[in-house]
This record gives structure tokens, C-alpha cells and sequence, in this order.
């Protein structure tokens, strides 16, 4: 067996906090005009910077599985996996909409929209689980010449998508290997990241400076679009946008290559991060149950965002923690976790 890359399980780590992060503070961003101007910059800044969390999640996946050579059973089993996830969190969501939140949903939309918004990467991995095994073949039997020509290519697709995105257009015809959207992009930029981490001649402080400078540039725009029209604009913390990609790239980067890309953790804080890691997923999937209950009974003027969003990260976090780790230990529950 290989042994475990602690860079990946800490970016694993750091990113489902920051994608709580992400659903805490994007709650109080929307409520733009109904909070205080410093509410919404600092809520804004936690929600910038926490956008490197999911492009982390799809390269951490493509650092993992696009360099090796499985057998087709294993994808299969991947594949049925996340299936059998999808239906139960989805039924999971439906139930607590329909009678706790008040929410309608038409189950017969379930393949064209989740029951839940953030499913959504659900949705996104299950394709990119169907190609897998191709994508591998095709992975280990490219020189570094044809990996940096669709590095090229690819990225080249994904601005073209962005801009023409950015004025309501899209080209007539999608490029194969990307898609409409950017997750199979990220799946192979995780892939070449990781398997070239030590030759990038990009040193730590440049690394951390640009994608400081990225996440500003990012952060300033959306203030500014909001400032102008009045209402919180999303338009460029999408992760389509180049300065969440290039942030959360430099980010990914970063990470691998801390202790010259070898952390070697002790052995308590070992079994702490493979405890936290392995309950990430169910985290990912259970921590939105949290959320809408402060949502049901809390607006975002009623607390001060200067305490409520550090407070529910911090909060949603740990007992979403205790809840997976007690279905994990209930039969099956390692399977929809």
C-alpha cells in the first residue's frame, strides 16, 4: 500500500472548514444592505478566501487518481459509491425540506437539479467518475511535452468559457475533455500540480504572493460590481473565474510542497488528521442541516456577522464532526459518509 500524502490530507483538512466557510459567510454576503458595511466587507473577505476550498477538493482528486492503473471493478465500486451517496443525501434533504424548512422541491427535477444546492459537486464527480478510467489510460501514456499541450489547451477553453460567460454567451461547441464547466479542468490541473510540484520554478513567498493577489483582485472586483449595482454580485467568486483559479492553484501548490513536500506528521497529530479526513466527505455532505436551522430562526442583522460567522463555522464544524463520526460507527454508515 501507498503511503499516505499528509500535504493532500492536510489541504483535505483546511478545505471543508473553509467550505463551511463558504456557506456561513456567503449567507450574511447576500444580505447586502441589511447589514453593516464592515459586516459585509468582513463577511465578503472570509467568503473570498475561503473559494479555494472546492477547486482543492476536485486536485486533490486528480493528484490521487489520475496517475494510477486500476481495474475497471474499482471504478465501478467508486462510481456506485457516490450514487448510493446522492440518493440517500438527497432523500436526506428532501424529508427535511419538505417538513422542517417549508421548502418545496418536485422530485421528478432531480436529474436536472439537486434537492440541495450544494450536491451540486455530486453531480459534478459522477461524470467525471464514468471517463475515469480513460482519463487514466490517457494520463500514463502522455510525455510532458502532451501534458503541457493540453495544460495549454485546456486553460485556454476555460478562459474562453469565463469571458464568454462574463457577456451571457458560449461557444457552440464545448471542448470534450472540459466541458461547459471547469471541474474536469481542476481534476488534471491536480493530476500535473502534484506530479510536478518540486520542478515549478515558483518559490513559497511568490507562490502565497500571487494567490494573495488573486483572492484581493477577486475580493475588490466583487465589491466594487456590488457597490455599483446595489445588491451582492457573485459573478467572480464563481470557480470558473481566473482569479478563484489561479488562487486556488497557487494555494494547492503551496500546500504540497510544505516541508519540501514531505509533512511528516507525529503520531497523535497523525490520527488526528486521519480522523478529521476521513470524516471530511460526511462533514461536506451533513453541515448545510446545521446551517438552515440557524437559517430558519436567525436573519443576518439579528447577530453581528463579527461573531456569528467565526462562531458558526466553528460550531457547524465540530458537531457536524460528532454526527458523522457516530454514523460512521452505525452499520453502513461508512458508506454514505
Amino acid at each position: 500500500m501507498n503511503e499516505k500524502n499528509y500535504n493532500l490530507e492536510l489541504v483535505r483538512m483546511v478545505s471543508f472548514i473553509l467550505v463551511i466557510a463558504i456557506h456561513v459567510s456567503n449567507y450574511f454576503c447576500r444580505a447586502y444592505g441589511e447589514i453593516t458595511q464592515g459586516e459585509y466587507l468582513f463577511s465578503l473577505a472570509i467568503d473570498t478566501a475561503a473559494r479555494v476550498s472546492v477547486p482543492c477538493f476536485f486536485m486533490i482528486s486528480g493528484a490521487l487518481l489520475l496517475g494510477r492503473d486500476e481495474p475497471l471493478h474499482k471504478h465501478m465500486k467508486r462510481l456506485v459509491r457516490f450514487l448510493t451517496v446522492l440518493i440517500v443525501w438527497s432523500m436526506v434533504y428532501y424529508l427535511w425540506n419538505i417538513y422542517y424548512m417549508g421548502t418545496s422541491y418536485d422530485l421528478r427535477e432531480i436529474l436536472f437539479e439537486p434537492v440541495e444546492a450544494h450536491l451540486w459537486y455530486l453531480y459534478a464527480m459522477i461524470p467525471i467518475y464514468l471517463v475515469l478510467p480513460f482519463l487514466q489510460v490517457m494520463c500514463r501514456n502522455m510525455n510532458i511535452k502532451l501534458e503541457k499541450a493540453l495544460l495549454f489547451v485546456t486553460t485556454a477553453a476555460v478562459l474562453l468559457n469565463f469571458i464568454l460567460w462574463l457577456f451571457g454567451d458560449e461557444v457552440y461547441y464545448d471542448l470534450p475533455l472540459v466541458g461547459d464547466r471547469i471541474y474536469a479542468y481542476y481534476i488534471f490541473l491536480g493530476y500535473y500540480i502534484y506530479k510536478y510540484r518540486r520542478h515549478i520554478r515558483l518559490n513559497q513567498k511568490t507562490v502565497m504572493l500571487i494567490c494573495f493577489i488573486s483572492l484581493a483582485a477577486a475580493f475588490g472586483i466583487t465589491w466594487g460590481v456590488t457597490e455599483s449595482y446595489g445588491r451582492h454580485y457573485e459573478g467572480v467568486l464563481t470557480y470558473a473565474c481566473p482569479f478563484i483559479a489561479l488562487a486556488s492553484i497557487m494555494f494547492f501548490l503551496f500546500m504540497l510542497r510544505l516541508e519540501n513536500a514531505h509533512v511528516r506528521p507525529g503520531e497523535r497529530a497523525r490520527k488526528v488528521i486521519d480522523l478529521f479526513c476521513g470524516c471530511s466527505f460526511g462533514i461536506y455532505l451533513i453541515h448545510i442541516l446545521f446551517l438552515d436551522n440557524y437559517k430558519k430562526y436567525m436573519e443576518p442583522y439579528d447577530l453581528s456577522a463579527w461573531i456569528a460567522v467565526p462562531g458558526l463555522i466553528a460550531v457547524i464544524a465540530l458537531v457536524s464532526f460528532v454526527c458523522v463520526w457516530v454514523i460512521r460507527k452505525l452499520p453502513g454508515g461508512r458508506k454514505i459518509t
